[in-house]
């Protein structure tokens, strides 16, 4: 099928991501169509296939790309369990508040995705729990950190941490940078020795 006239590749492509993206987020995926999609980018729906073979593909791409880029902006640096901790916290908060619709994809569309693309992303995310996992083990080991059981303290506060994208408006009443600082005392505390 022909491209609408005067449209490109190159922006055409990206348009596709960001509105799957946004219609999935406002509407649910199984809510969605392809020709829904190509709507909102002004494209014959013919076209999409020119960008995704189909719908799971496109819901896939956006999970684990989200995924990707969220590993490759955080490994824990070189220094003390605590500080590493501190740079967790802090990353996860500023990555996923840039991110709103891709969280709540992430989290909410997993039921919708093939067995084959589900163990793909659970793979991604298991990754990213255990570098924090890794975290909290050196903490342990080196008498700073407390927990009774590291992969249940993991699983807590990369829920705690999380759940800011459900609250959290611009120009409310608490800046980023006020959330940021009061989430990690939150964190230190509940992982604190002694």
């Amino acid at each position: 099928m022909a491209r609408t006239q005067g449209s490109h590749g190159d922006i055409t492509g990206p348009k596709v991501r960001e509105a799957a993206l946004r219609l999935f987020a406002q509407e649910g995926f199984a809510a969605v169509s392809m020709r829904r999609i190509a709507g909102e980018v002004g494209v014959q729906a013919g076209a999409l296939y020119l960008y995704t073979p189909d719908k799971q593909t496109l819901l896939f791409d956006l999970m684990r790309e989200h995924l990707e880029e969220l590993l490759a902006n955080w490994s824990a640096p070189d220094a003390p369990p605590l500080a590493q901790l501190e740079d967790f916290a802090r990353h996860h908060i500023r990555f996923h508040l840039a991110r709103p619709e891709l969280v709540f994809i992430a989290y909410m569309e997993l039921r919708n995705l093939e067995p084959e693309n589900f163990r793909v992303i659970e793979r991604l995310r298991r990754e990213y729990e255990d570098r924090l996992e890794a975290v909290l083990k050196a903490g342990q080991a080196a008498g700073e950190f407390e927990v009774p059981d590291t992969k249940l303290a993991t699983m807590a506060i990369i829920a705690m941490l999380t759940g800011v994208n459900t609250w959290y408006r611009e120009g409310g009443r608490l800046d980023r940078d006020a959330v940021e600082s009061i989430y990690w005392d939150m964190v230190r505390k509940a992982v604190a020795a002694g």
